[in-house]
């Protein structure tokens, strides 16, 4: 099983960032309270949430590859300014709070491990080394680095979920059978569909598609099978992690420190070698999550200023002093908020506003994939616009959710 699963991640190709990235603490912290409220009951709900998010991902990298350049671009020269201006100021707050979750999951794990130091610390340290570990490697280099710590996240994970034993007919009904409990599971459903496989972080995946040299419309069948595998290994992950979840019946623990709860069931259930295991993968989920996003997100900033400047797109590419300024706000400026705790206002504004992006994200889609002047033979069929229409309004769905729960 270790060397088929070894084999299928070395077959990824920029899809295996895109898995790294998207996997966070927010996954772990969705997908096991979801395990243990409702056991195996809505493991459905995470493959179709997989699913939407490869349509939403296939419709950018379709795009990318009839117009030649990348969503965001698209968003700055061929819609309103309104909207690029809208997006430069979210994608500032998202970044900033993005930076500080991030370096807080890292050093609650660094501590679980090695509590000699304490979070704050741990979480500095992590951000700093992929800050260096981005800074200082080429996009070939990355992907290794990227590929180890993957594989032993992935082993660790779905090695913890088999040590359970789940019962095979109760976990192929709750993938198979869509069933939503009457307290509280519509919620938890819109918890999950909000909740896995990141959200700014797919648009990252133009960018990880033009450094390896993804071009053409010849590669688009091959770059549906990479994103394809890519949200399979998404959603088996999330699967695995509500089965542990289910299977430890961890008690009620707020945040990422549902992780730390875990292991400690764990080691009742597994002995020592199962906490460690599971502490482990933990670790490298949330670790290959920052240096997804540290690789990536500059690279945002990179594009949008360019074509806010109108900067020729080949002089954009290569514009390294922006990047690595967006490298440093990311990596450092959010670390105040690993001593200080943020304002409530804050928080509920950052949920607020992120709960925006999908919807808008699959409503821009369907507009510019339907141009058939931009997109010529690549641009939507019914089907696609049927997909795309089910994105805008699940996500639309989480969106409302999310705004009346955090204004209640």
């Amino acid at each position: 099983m270790a060397s088929t699963l070894l084999g299928r991640i070395r077959t990824l190709g920029p899809g295996l960032l895109l898995a790294a990235a998207g996997i966070g603490a927010g996954d772990v912290v969705v997908a096991s309270v979801t395990g243990i409220k409702f056991g195996y009951t809505l493991l459905w709900a995470i493959v179709f949430t997989a699913a939407l998010k490869f349509v939403l991902t296939e419709g950018l990298a379709r795009w990318q590859i009839a117009t030649g350049e990348t969503v965001v671009h698209g968003w700055v020269t061929r819609l309103p300014r309104v909207v690029s201006l809208c997006f430069a100021a979210y994608l500032l707050f998202w970044t900033f709070m993005v930076g500080a979750s991030l370096s807080s999951a890292c050093g609650l794990a660094g501590a679980s491990l090695f509590p000699a130091l304490p979070v704050p610390v741990w979480g500095a340290i992590h951000a700093v080394t992929a800050g260096l570990i981005v800074a200082l490697n080429r996009f070939s280099g990355f992907q290794k680095v990227m590929k180890t710590l993957i594989a032993v996240m992935a082993l660790c994970v779905f090695a913890c979920a088999l040590l359970l034993t789940p019962p095979p007919l109760a976990v192929l009904t709750g993938l198979m059978l869509p069933r939503v409990p009457a307290e509280g599971g519509a919620a938890s459903v819109l918890a999950l569909l909000g909740g896995i496989g990141g959200s700014v972080t797919v648009v990252c995946y133009g960018y990880w598609l033009r450094a390896a040299g993804w071009n053409g419309a010849e590669r688009l069948k091959a770059v549906r099978g990479d994103v394809a595998l890519a949200y399979a290994f998404t959603g088996a992950f999330a699967v695995a992690l509500c089965v542990i979840a289910a299977g430890v019946q961890a008690g009620a623990v707020s945040g990422a420190r549902i992780a730390i709860e875990i292991a400690a069931r764990l080691e009742a259930v597994a002995g020592p070698a199962g906490r460690w295991i599971f502490l482990g993968g933990f670790w490298c989920t949330v670790f290959t999550a920052m240096l997804g996003v540290w690789q990536g997100v500059p690279s945002i900033f990179v594009d949008l200023f360019s074509a806010l400047r109108r900067k020729p797109a080949e002089r954009a590419r290569s514009d390294r002093p922006v990047y690595l300024g967006s490298l440093a706000f990311l990596a450092l400026a959010p670390l105040i908020l690993l001593w200080h705790r943020e304002p409530v206002s804050v928080v509920v504004t950052f949920a607020i506003a992120g709960a925006f992006f999908m919807p808008f994200l699959a409503g821009t889609l369907l507009y510019m994939n339907n141009r058939r002047d931009w997109m010529g033979s690549l641009a939507n069929r019914r089907l696609g616009n049927v997909a795309l229409v089910v994105c805008l309004v699940v996500f639309g769905a989480v969106c409302v959710r999310e705004v009346v729960t955090r204004l209640a």
